[in-house]
């Protein structure tokens, strides 16, 4: 077979055009889609005389394995039982006994990014996803948008005789791209899945998800009282298509990529999974630590002589908490381990599904776990509302304490604080993020093969990268990587198959990998590593700059696996080597220019939906215009708007939601209840609602909402509304804050509250029982 082409700094100091023209002739694959074959038969003038013959479709190589790839979202190295954690994880450990773990496997240190690059095979920034699709810009590392000169390798599986199928989290889509206007290009569905069912967000709801089939908009079937979670309705469904599948095509290979919203905040689970965690964390996050090392040592995770990196000053020793402040953080950490639990469970029975297919053994199962390390995206006191957070308004505990039975309820958004992610990323420093360190990019990763593999006890030490993982899916699949998809020339992979550790221990491994995420950078070279941090994850108004001034350290990771020893001072003229490289290295891979700008870019306007007319003000919708994501919506943040909807009335027992834009976190709603039309603006909980007295009247109306921005240029500040029916002023009101950014992971409808609802005072969808003629809203 011929080896996948690998890019090198002497063809790239050639320039873009050439490279590429050099990589396809070297590769010398086939492109594909394949053109169709000469007809075989013969052709008369009647079929008398004439002799038919099937044109051949795709089919895999013979004994081409299954391949299911399952990513866990937020997952620290040192969570999960299987690599020393005390959270436990029993299915992730059968799986673990049945093939091989590895300990020094590497992501981009946060989710969109890491999944681009573990799709493609490319570094994130060749594929246009330097960072998150919320936090766009029109620089071409960090457009979000995939270029067709990365196809994915579920494309390549596709037209070598697979079946591919996306379960769960799409990260990868612009959300200006997911309405109903597409393009569909870049959907999972575009991409070389021919199934998704999931969400296009980074994180969603588990009891209220917004959810897609293909590219069509799906309620769950269930209410969160009805027992209904994210989590086994995408494993019932997974499970399902693949015994069908079998039944089928028993002969056919699959390609699964299963990628749960889990363990992503929000951190929503039942309280049966949440309570079993009670007291278990008692001990504080440096016990927490002192204990995971001593197992992971115990275990053979880590080498015998690994530090223990020490407590830094940004988490406070345990023991200067207060009671309320242990209670809390506590109360939040059992949570999001009961979520853990749960999560494991579910994956459990797919796992264990695999295993009863015909072809089990042929079977390669790839589960990372983690997208990257533990999340301090909580801030320093945890929260209830993790949008509010990123927004950059941190939580305030006594806010927090006031609902902590709920925590992990439907109403919630939860996730834990700093020190607990600092935790769960032992034995290394920092977290995601900061894709300086090991704490944001190193991850547990286990892989079964029951045909290839034999069991060995004792991890696999190679270092590897999610760049790493098509190479190898390839390889595994007997594929070469074409050199043009669709009629485009394809950019190398950057990655290297890491199949030859299946059976050999000692494998070659890679030598040089780069990191990069929001300006927290880094660079390994043959055993060697530089490191630079920038940002900090739990601040994202800060955005520090003077890029010139990072202090960078220096590890030699041959010999402290935890990079606990800086050797920058002993080292200077290494250290400058290694920093050269990687300036080399950006550049090759375009990670220039740096951005370290946080909720900042999140107020960037983004590209308008295919068609939209980005200079109109005025839009018309219809009931029925729902699922619409915020960016491709109408943007009715930081001015002055009116909306005006054309009813028909049966007075009081008129219902439901006219526009419901956004979610539990925030967001703003205009609905009737009782007949009576109301105004809820929801800013991160604090609900400011304008309500009518007046019922509206039987028969047809026009009721009108005008909302007034008192903020002039400045973003977030405080406005006005009131209602009108027939013109008539019926209700006014304050609202002292608005969402300067972005509501959150929720989306905007009309003539329904699809998903999470806005508030409490009704349940989704709430759909407008009258007559809904239209809906206009026009911006100031």
């Amino acid at each position: 077979m011929t080896k996948p082409f690998r890019h090198t700094t002497v063809l790239f100091s050639m320039g873009f055009a050439v490279v590429m023209a050099v990589a396809a002739h070297a590769a010398g694959n086939d492109p594909i889609p394949r053109p169709s074959e000469a007809f075989k038969g013969v052709i008369g003038k009647t079929y008398k005389d004439s002799t038919p013959a099937w044109p051949q479709i795709p089919t895999a190589e013979e004994g081409a394995p299954n391949v299911v790839v399952i990513l866990l979202d937020d997952v620290g190295f040192g969570q999960p039982s299987t690599f020393g954690g005390l959270i436990p994880t029993p299915n992730l450990d059968k799986l673990a006994d049945q093939g091989l773990k590895y300990n020094r496997f590497h992501t981009t240190a946060i989710c969109g990014p890491s999944r681009a690059a573990l799709l493609t095979g490319r570094n994130h920034h060749d594929t246009g996803n330097g960072f998150l699709m919320e936090w766009a810009t029109g620089f071409p590392n960090y457009s979000t948008m995939i270029p067709p000169e990365t196809a994915t390798v579920a494309e390549v599986l596709k037209e070598n005789g697979y079946s591919t199928w996306w379960y769960g989290k799409n990260h990868n889509t612009p959300d200006w791209e997911t309405s109903v206007a597409g393009p569909f290009t870049r959907w999972p569905t575009g991409l070389g899945f021919e199934y998704f069912y999931g969400f296009n967000a980074g994180e969603t709801h588990q009891f209220y998800p917004v959810l897609f089939e293909n590219t069509t908009p799906v309620e769950p079937d269930k209410t969160p009282e009805q027992g209904y979670h994210l989590m086994t309705d995408m494993t019932d469904r997974a499970i399902a298509r693949m015994k069908y599948f079998k039944s089928v095509s028993p002969k056919k290979p699959f390609f699964m990529y299963f990628a749960p919203g889990a363990m992503h905040a929000p951190h929503h689970v039942t309280a049966e999974w949440r309570d079993k965690f009670k007291g278990k964390f008692d001990m504080g996050w440096e016990k927490y630590r002192e204990q995971v090392y001593k197992r992971q040592i115990d275990m053979g995770i880590i080498p015998p002589d690994t530090k223990l990196t020490p407590r830094p000053d940004w988490v406070p020793a345990w023991d200067t908490l207060s009671a309320d402040q242990k209670k809390l953080y506590n109360r939040l950490m059992e949570n999001y381990a009961g979520y853990f639990a749960f999560t494991d469970h579910e994956v459990g029975r797919l796992t264990d599904a695999i295993h009863e297919l015909p072809d089990a053994d042929n079977t390669l199962v790839i589960y990372i776990a983690g997208d990257n390390g533990a999340s301090s995206e909580g801030g320093p006191d945890g929260t209830l509302n993790e949008i509010k957070s990123l927004s950059g308004e941190p939580a305030k505990i006594e806010d927090t304490l006031k609902r902590i039975n709920d925590i992990g309820n439907p109403d919630t958004e939860p996730h834990y604080p700093v020190g607990w992610a600092w935790a769960g990323n032992t034995p290394f420093q920092w977290v995601k993020q900061v894709a300086s360190h090991l704490g944001g990019s190193r991850t547990g990763m286990v892989v079964s093969w029951p045909a290839k593999i034999k069991h060995d006890a004792k991890p696999r030490d190679q270092f590897l990268h999610l760049v790493d993982v098509t190479p190898t899916i390839l390889e595994a699949a007997h594929v070469d990587m074409p050199r043009a998809v669709n009629g485009i020339t394809q950019l190398p992979l950057a990655g290297e198959s890491f199949m030859p550790s299946f059976t050999d221990p000692k494998a070659k491994a890679r030598t040089e990998q780069y990191f990069e995420i929001l300006s927290n950078r880094s660079i390994y070279f043959e055993g060697w590593k530089a490191n630079a941090q920038h940002t900090l994850p739990w601040r994202q108004d800060l955005a520090p700059g003077k890029w010139d001034e990072d202090r960078w350290e220096l590890y030699n990771l041959d010999k402290d696996f935890s990079e606990a020893n800086d050797l920058a001072k002993d080292m200077p003229e290494k250290l400058s080597e290694m920093k050269a490289r990687f300036d080399e290295v950006a550049r090759q891979y375009h990670v220039y220019p740096l951005d370290d700008r946080g909720a900042a870019r999140l107020a960037i306007a983004k590209p308008s939906a295919p068609g939209h007319d980005d200079k109109a003000m005025t839009f018309t919708f219809y009931q029925g215009a729902t699922r619409l994501a915020e960016t491709a919506a109408p943007q009715m943040k930081n001015r002055s708007w009116s909306l005006t909807a054309k009813v028909t009335s049966s007075g009081a027992d008129t219902q439901g939601a006219i526009m419901a834009f956004g979610g539990v976190s925030a967001g703003m709603v205009f609905y009737v209840k009782d007949g009576k039309p109301v105004f809820d603006y929801n800013w991160f909980e604090d609900h400011y609602v304008i309500k009518s007295d007046t019922p509206l009247p039987t028969g047809d109306a026009v009721v009108r909402l005008d909302f007034d921005y008192e903020g002039g240029k400045e973003l977030g500040k405080a406005a006005s509304a009131a209602i009108f029916v027939n013109d008539k002023k019926v209700a006014e009101g304050k609202i002292e804050k608005t969402v300067a950014g972005r509501f959150g992971i929720d989306t905007f409808g009309i003539g329904a509250d699809t998903g999470q609802p806005v508030t409490s005072d009704y349940k989704p969808p709430f759909a407008f029982n009258g007559g809904l003629k239209e809906v206009q809203i026009e911006l100031k």
